[in-house]
């Protein structure tokens, strides 16, 4: 069993390399370079999310010497000294102070751009919390707020950032604005499953995902109109002032979870690695459901490494600490069938981080519930209350790597042994 644990952590190592920003970067640049500054100007780059600093630092060693400006904003456990750039580490998932001074430093080195000058924009996964520029009349405190809702009540990406978009002066296309007149190429590194470039980061470089009316539309139908504060309320039923046409860009995509999964099916050749799916998306209990029915309809026919990839909600109904890779995780190990063979699962999220947790996921196995009992607690108790990560801490089944400087969303890797 613990050869089979150890190559599901080598396989997760695999998917995160696989996404490295700055290698990813540096093909993107030499496939797609940026446009050059005219005589006068210089380039001014702004690097966001959980890998802006490799990103930064691949990008300013490809510029040499040209006359350049670099902010960097990032969270906290990926945050270090960037070479000429100046760097800015703040909340994620939940939005602070210093996101806000990071987001008015973006607005303001935009703003300052020339048609002389090219701006560079590196986005990646978390930026869109990173970079808290509220409207008019709405605070980052009811900013935060909404983000809690949202996150808590099981909403998809696409859904959450549909509303975040109409909240921000920098989402959904707000950065093109801000740095008209001067051209901008970003280098996007994708989150998001489906890699729709309006979603990822909240699309700063992109037209919005939806209307104001599509955004306070969809909170009506979850029920959760009446528990957003005042200020968003009102913001979202004033009219609509139609905004001018969103200024184009250069967008390339870089990296995505496709291809990490793509990576470790290589890596797993030996165990008949397969991909089962890429788009694990939708309530964590059904996705629990997909990976426990794959398990079962395998074919008995030697070892066998099942791979998914997506990222799934959590509805929040209890008091405890998890996120939705420990609860995935926890639900596998709750409701795997005796199948007469060993087996291991991974879920984990490639930033390192699940949740409000130190832990990247949890790997589970046969013995999982078991050793969760003989800690002295109850996993049905510890599952009703969202507390999957007390759950795992029991039963020694977190996943712990730290910060890995990328994020592409989240992998699970089910690999199935000989018969016992």
């Amino acid at each position: 069993m613990d050869g089979l644990r150890d190559r599901a952590r080598a396989l997760f190592s695999v998917a995160c390399t696989a996404a490295d920003p700055a290698r990813a970067l540096e093909k993107a640049l030499l496939r797609s370079p940026p446009e050059k500054p005219g005589k006068n100007g210089r380039y001014v780059v702004v690097s966001i999310g959980k890998a802006a600093a490799p990103m930064a630092e691949r990008l300013l060693a490809r510029l040499g010497g040209a006359p350049a400006t670099a902010l960097v904003v990032t969270n906290y456990e990926n945050a270090r000294d960037v070479a000429n750039a100046t760097v800015i580490a703040a909340g994620h998932p939940v939005p602070d102070e210093n996101g806000r001074h990071g987001a008015d430093e973006v607005i303001r080195r935009l703003s300052e751009a020339t048609e002389q000058d090219s701006v560079i924009a590196l986005i990646s996964g978390g930026g869109s919390a990173l970079l808290p520029a509220p409207v008019e009349g709405i605070s980052l405190c009811h900013k935060a707020e909404v983000n809690r809702i949202l996150l808590a009540n099981g909403f998809e990406i696409g859904d959450v950032n549909l509303v975040r978009q109409h909240l921000s002066r920098l989402k959904g296309g707000g950065m093109l604005r801000y740095a008209e007149p001067a051209p901008v190429t970003a280098y996007i590194l994708s989150d998001v499953i489906g890699d729709d470039l309006r979603v990822i980061a909240s699309g700063p470089t992109v037209a919005p995902v939806g209307s104001r009316d599509e955004a306070r539309d969809l909170l009506r139908r979850r029920g959760l109109w009446d528990r957003l504060p005042v200020s968003v309320q009102t913001h979202l039923v004033a009219p609509e002032t139609p905004a001018p046409q969103v200024p184009s860009a250069r967008n390339h995509l870089i990296g995505s979870n496709r291809i990490s999964l793509e990576a470790v099916a290589e890596s797993s050749s030996d165990l008949h690695g397969e991909i089962v799916s890429d788009s694990l998306t939708g309530d964590v209990a059904a996705a629990a459901a997909r990976i426990v029915s794959a398990a079962k309809s395998t074919e008995d026919t030697g070892r066998k490494c099942l791979i998914f990839g997506g990222e799934t909600a959590v509805t929040l109904k209890g008091s405890g600490r998890g996120g939705r890779n420990q609860e995935l995780a926890l639900r596998v190990a709750m409701t795997m069938p005796d199948i007469g063979r060993d087996w291991v699962f991974l879920s984990a999220g490639t930033d390192g981080r699940d949740g409000p947790t130190e832990a990247a996921g949890g790997i589970v196995d046969a013995g999982t519930v078991t050793r969760i009992r003989n800690a002295g607690a109850d996993a049905e108790a510890l599952l009703a209350n969202n507390d999957s990560n007390a759950a795992l801490a029991a039963s020694g089944d977190l996943l712990i790597t730290g910060a890995t400087g990328t994020n592409v969303a989240d992998v699970q890797i089910l690999i199935i042994g000989t018969r016992a």
